[in-house]
């Protein structure tokens, strides 16, 4: 069995359209965040993301799958802001249970057998 350090190994998901990331783990956090707050700026600054890198994410978010992953209503007051569209729920569900299912896989025998042979100094 591993020891203490269970997080020496890093497994990181990434979903590609063409040359872009159309989910990884920033972009969850973030439609996380968006869920949360409701609103797209919000979210970034609970994230510590720039204004334009939040939108930046958003916007290749939604030309990476067939339909948009997020709405937005512009303005202030009631039923403005951002929140995430059913298939936006659909993709991060799908990919949250992706990560889950890999880190099951990964920290298993095989893992067990290489902290065997890892160094500790």
């Amino acid at each position: 069995m591993a020891d203490a350090d269970e997080n020496w190994v890093k497994v990181k998901v990434q979903m590609m359209h063409g040359d872009e990331i159309a989910m990884g783990p920033g972009k969850a956090a973030l439609l996380d965040a968006i869920a949360q707050t409701g609103s797209i700026s919000a979210a970034g600054r609970m994230l510590g993301m720039s204004y334009r890198r939040t939108w930046m994410l958003v916007d290749v978010m939604n030309r990476s799958w067939r339909s948009k992953l997020v709405e937005t209503q512009a303005g202030g007051g009631a039923g403005r802001g951002a929140r995430l569209t059913e298939d936006g729920q659909h993709v991060l569900n799908a990919f949250r249970a992706i990560e889950a299912a890999i880190g099951d896989t990964v920290h298993g025998p095989l893992l067990d057998r290489l902290d065997a042979l890892r160094r500790r100094d």
